[in-house]
């Protein structure tokens, strides 16, 4: 029988996964590229951004009753390239802390999480699961705009 663990493992393979695949060969154009000059979150640039510094932020660490690492030096991505490779970085630095034996996944969030202090360690996964999930919805669709839009200025 699985684990609460491996199940949560499971899951984020599984979506890390199904993005990784869909923004396989990810150009430049596409990455940077706004339907709305309005806003720029609307954009796979933002997501990915986005997702690549929820996965890594230190509170994953703390919020899980691990020591966080050192900070780096955070910069958003000056490329699809480098923005796939940091969301790759920190997809296995997140799934690291929640595979981690140290974590009991049934345990309160604790004051650090100030207002979610009573949530569970694993309803907190589950929100960045969630993260993961609804983000890579994003920039899938965003992607398939990109292609729609290139074909029909043909």
């Amino acid at each position: 029988m699985n684990s609460a663990t491996d199940d949560l493992l499971e899951l984020f393979d599984y979506a890390s996964e199904r993005l990784r695949d869909r923004m396989q060969g990810l150009t430049d154009a596409e990455w940077a590229w706004r339907p709305s000059a309005l806003d720029p979150k609307i954009s796979i640039r933002w997501r990915l951004d986005h997702l690549a510094s929820c996965l890594s932020e230190p509170r994953n660490w703390s919020w899980l009753g691990l020591v966080p690492p050192a900070p780096g030096a955070a910069s958003a991505a000056g490329s699809a390239a480098a923005a796939l490779s940091a969301l790759a970085d920190s997809s296995a630095a997140f799934r690291s802390v929640v595979a981690d034996p140290a974590v009991d996944l049934t345990v309160a969030l604790g004051a650090a999480a100030g207002p979610y202090a009573a949530a569970t360690r694993r309803s907190f996964v589950l929100h960045i699961a969630d993260e993961l999930v609804h983000h890579a919805a994003e920039a899938a669709l965003l992607r398939d705009l990109y292609a729609a839009r290139v074909v029909g200025d043909r």
